[in-house]
């Protein structure tokens, strides 16, 4: 299995269900872990033949811009369908943190969607 990732973006955001994160931006850490053939891009060392980090990193910018979000879960699912949007994807995870709601644990989601 090849992967391309995308780990530990930190991005601001509103998202969250009480009133407070909804008002007040709080950082969130973002990972992706995009499955697809690596192959092409590995021989050919071009950038079209391959997942872009960039595109990843739109893909969660996107999101964030798009709507306020209550649950970071719905948050997960529009990052993952936008990376899922390149047709090499064959299957996408995506985590995502909210570092800073308690002193003493952080709260995040996993997804993981196939094509």
């Amino acid at each position: 299995m090849d992967y391309v990732t995308l780990d530990a973006f930190k991005i601001r955001g509103t998202h969250g269900h009480n009133a407070r994160e909804r008002r007040i931006e709080q950082e969130f850490e973002v990972s992706l872990k995009v499955r697809c053939d690596l192959r092409a891009a590995a021989s050919s060392d071009d950038l079209p033949d391959t997942i872009d980090f960039d595109f990843l990193k739109k893909c969660v910018t996107d999101a964030f811009a798009r709507t306020k979000y209550y649950l970071v879960e719905a948050l997960a699912e529009d990052i993952a369908r936008g990376a899922l949007a390149d047709a090499r994807a064959e299957e996408v995870t995506v985590s995502i943190k909210k570092n800073a709601v308690w002193p003493d644990a952080i709260p995040g989601v996993t997804i993981t969607r196939v094509r």
